[in-house]
């Protein structure tokens, strides 16, 4: 990797600013869609966790996973059906929306309601997918392939630059280690901000086993908390948590999720490391 730009770059959001010594972010929801209620329900819940925490909150949640391990598993309501849902959350509580992509035919759409277009992990190198992302003009979420090397985002960086967007954010989730698991190194946080751009680390998916159940990934969620204190030790921009009220119920990545009530406590804490490091 040739430049260093010490992550410099500050990406708005509204009025949220991420990068460049900014406080944490949060980007948090559940992993996908079940229901109306559970959209609006959740997405009441963290803005008002947050706004105790003057936390700035960004608020994710897909309208169709399509990366499933079984083709019986649950992926979503729906394109227009899961966006019009995120639309409501949108005005209802006022908050920016996260939500990926996975067809170059949905992005023009999901433009006009997400203040972020997230490039998910496994179609991270998709050439198309990630240029017609970036000219929207949207904030770009790119969430490193669990089968790359931290250095190897530069590539995608500049495919997103070359459109001439510069919103562009990292994210960390882990990377493949063997069959069915994942490890974080806390290396490539620091890596991947020489691009000069903001950091995001993603706790819950790091937690993931992916295919661990056979038809289906398993997971950790008891290491969440520690892996994000660990982040926010070595400095990141922002924290994301996919959660639910009862994961043990969820649709999709269940075992890898933080239940709701617990998310106050995880970010006290991730907070006070966080104004430590940044001072």
């Amino acid at each position: 990797m040739k430049r260093e730009k010490t992550g410099k770059t500050i990406v708005n959001i509204g009025r949220i600013k991420i990068g460049d010594g900014h406080p944490l972010v949060l980007i948090a929801g559940p992993c996908v869609i079940e229901s109306e209620r559970q959209v609006l329900d959740s997405a009441a819940y963290l803005k008002e966790m947050t706004a105790s925490l003057s936390l700035p909150f960004v608020f994710k949640s897909s309208y169709d996973k399509a990366n499933r391990t079984s083709l019986q598993a649950y992926r979503g309501p729906g394109f227009k059906k899961g966006l019009a849902i995120l639309q409501k959350a949108k005005d209802k509580f006022n908050i920016p929306i996260l939500v990926d992509v996975h067809q170059v035919e949905e992005i023009k759409e999901a433009a006009a309601v997400a203040d972020i277009l997230q490039i998910p992990a496994f179609l991270c190198r998709q050439t198309d997918l990630v240029l017609a992302a970036a000219r929207t003009g949207r904030v770009i979420n790119i969430k490193k392939g669990q089968f790359l090397a931290p250095w190897d985002v530069e590539n995608i960086v500049r495919k997103v630059e070359s459109t001439g967007n510069r919103k562009i954010i990292l994210t960390e989730r882990g990377t493949s280690f063997g069959y069915n698991n994942l490890v974080t190194d806390m290396r490539s946080l620091v890596i991947m901000r020489k691009t000069g751009y903001p950091v995001i680390f993603d706790a819950t998916h790091s937690v993931q086993l992916p295919g661990g159940k056979g038809d289906r990934s398993s997971g950790q969620s008891e290491y969440i908390p520690a892996l994000a204190r660990a982040a926010a030790a070595v400095g990141i921009d922002g924290l994301f948590l996919e959660v639910h009220r009862q994961p043990e119920k969820a649709l999709s990545d269940g075992a890898n999720m933080l239940p709701l009530q617990s998310v106050k406590k995880l970010l006290q804490e991730v907070i006070a490391i966080d104004e430590l490091v940044k001072k």
